[in-house]
């Protein structure tokens, strides 16, 4: 694919001339009927683009044509690795070219770090692709960030991976039990049968990355546990890829207590979403403070996602950001009544 500039009108504006080298190449990049250049269209509406043979011609505002040349350029090299050119992508694309990172979006966007049951798992914005890498390089990690930005996804990934190139022997997986507006005590059946709800997702990742059939004969071998935080206490947890997920949820006692577990050759991944505490009113969260204790320690990165890198429906990532603004405010001004003081002294944050 080569591009050249045709003229250079008025001041600002520009003219880009994009040539594909094969009417297949061009099609496998824009689609058969080509929907991405009208999804470009439909981002960059203040931008034409005419279509002639294997050439796309795009004029406006010259800040906005380089922006979709580099675009064209991204899909292309996607479409040559085989990517699924999908509206939900060419969004990723086109979020990550407006923040000008220094990564390069198909850099991201193909970093495979599992296949499994025909599906490729991968960080799908800038910050999974850094916390990905911060797995990569560090013991001990956090993921902090609302839900649906792939913290606690990604890590199992990460951990599943792990143990398929024998970095380590076992999977340890755990949550604190805390309810969230419920007790323990009304749900029905035996104790396991009361904490095995908390632990549900953890299993559904499960099931996502790896043999469901494979899954209990590993279980049963100790190869993969998933456990409530208690079950961590005067344990040394070596050879292994351990996960705290909810950490939000855990007291600083707690915490102190699941980082000390940490045994040779082991790596930990700690995620969380700190607007979303569900502790008894007063209690303070031990992944809120875990970051002014372990600040500047070598070998411990926290790594921060927000709602840019929800990759849920897009109305999560609105109503993420939503709910955001509406604390800001709540924390800048409003009547101040007492159960606003309560919430504050208690870390409330919206659900």
């Amino acid at each position: 694919m080569t591009e050249y500039p045709v003229d250079s009108g008025p001041s600002g504006v520009s003219t880009e001339v994009i040539s594909f080298d094969s009417t297949e190449q061009m099609v496998s990049s824009l689609g058969a009927q080509d929907e991405a250049l009208r999804f470009i269209e439909a981002s960059f509406r203040d931008v034409t683009i005419h279509v002639r043979g294997n050439e796309v011609s795009i004029s406006g505002p010259a800040a906005e044509v380089d922006r979709i040349v580099k675009l064209i350029e991204e899909i292309r090299v996607l479409a040559a690795k085989q990517t699924n050119i999908t509206p939900e992508l060419l969004q990723q694309l086109v979020t990550m070219l407006r923040e000008q990172t220094s990564n390069r979006p198909a850099d991201v966007l193909t970093h495979n770090i599992l296949s499994s049951r025909g599906r490729t798992i991968r960080p799908k914005t800038v910050n999974q692709k850094t916390y990905v890498d911060a797995i990569d390089r560090n013991t001990v990690v956090f993921g902090i960030g609302p839900a649906g930005t792939g913290k606690t996804y990604l890590a199992m990934a990460k951990a599943v991976q792990a143990l398929q190139h024998k970095e380590v022997n076992r999977i340890i997986l755990t949550r604190p039990a805390v309810e969230a507006g419920e007790r323990l005590g009304f749900l029905p059946g035996s104790l396991n049968e009361k904490i095995d709800p908390y632990l549900r997702p953890l299993y559904d990742a499960l099931h996502d990355m790896m043999d469901p059939e494979s899954i209990p004969r590993l279980m049963a071998a100790g190869t993969i546990e998933v456990a409530p935080l208690a079950y961590m206490r005067g344990r040394t947890l070596n050879d292994a890829f351990i996960i705290l997920d909810e950490a939000q949820n855990t007291t600083p006692e707690q915490m102190k207590m699941f980082l000390t577990r940490l045994g040779f050759g082991s790596k930990m991944v700690v995620t969380g979403d700190v607007t979303q505490v569900d502790l008894p009113g007063g209690t303070r969260s031990g992944l809120r403070i875990v970051s002014e204790i372990l600040q500047g320690i070598d070998d411990v990165v926290f790594s921060h996602l927000d709602a840019s890198d929800v990759v849920r429906h897009q109305l999560v990532s609105e109503i993420v950001s939503a709910y955001g603004r509406w604390d800001e405010a709540q924390q800048g001004g409003g009547r101040d009544t007492p159960a606003r003081r309560n919430g504050q002294r208690q870390g409330w944050k919206p659900r």
